[in-house]
């Protein structure tokens, strides 16, 4: 059932999109609904010291891509569009009236949201010192050499050459590939 699920959209109230993703998973995990529900996330970036982002401070933090908004891979049923729905912190579906409207193919592949690779398919199989490639996002394209790989979270630290310089940038597994 779950390669019908499609993509959704959930407007939220701002600074709530990390609660809303960790309670809805909750809910799936407790309720046993991973073929209804199978993926919930809230796109991010890692943003380093030298992004200049951070109001000056210097520290690492990551930015979330979407504000007030989390993305939920489902199947809509009338239990799930519940759950969904009556999730503290979320307002509703983005759609016309009170109808979800699921994403098409292209806009989830033009929002860099994964819809083949998720986090839990990610197989690290990348150690400290290979080439890589990023594959999506807003670094798609770009070369450079793990540092780190972070198998629970499923992230890899990797050094960007560009411009001349060497950027960190931590990433999702699926985002990257051997070079």
């Amino acid at each position: 059932m779950a390669e019908q699920a499609k993509w959704y959209v959930v407007h939220t109230y701002s600074g709530y999109e990390m609660i809303v993703t960790e309670n809805i998973k909750k809910v799936v995990e407790n309720r046993k609904l991973q073929d209804l529900i199978p993926e919930v996330m809230m796109p991010t970036e890692h943003l380093s010291p030298e992004d200049g982002e951070n109001g000056g401070k210097k520290k690492a933090k990551d930015k979330n891509l979407f504000p007030s908004y989390v993305f939920v891979k489902m199947v809509m049923t009338d239990e799930t569009w519940y759950i969904v729905r009556n999730t503290r912190g979320v307002t509703g579906f983005v759609g016309p009236g009170s109808k979800p409207i699921p994403l098409t193919d292209k806009e989830v592949e033009a929002l860099g949201v994964s819809m083949t690779k998720t986090f839990d398919d990610a197989k690290i199989q990348l150690v400290k010192g290979d080439q890589v490639v990023v594959t999506e996002g807003k670094l798609k394209g770009m070369h450079g050499v793990v540092q780190s790989v972070d198998d629970e979270s499923k992230t890899v630290n990797i050094t960007i050459f560009t411009m001349g310089r060497e950027t960190p940038a931590q990433l999702p597994a699926y985002m990257v590939e051997k070079a």
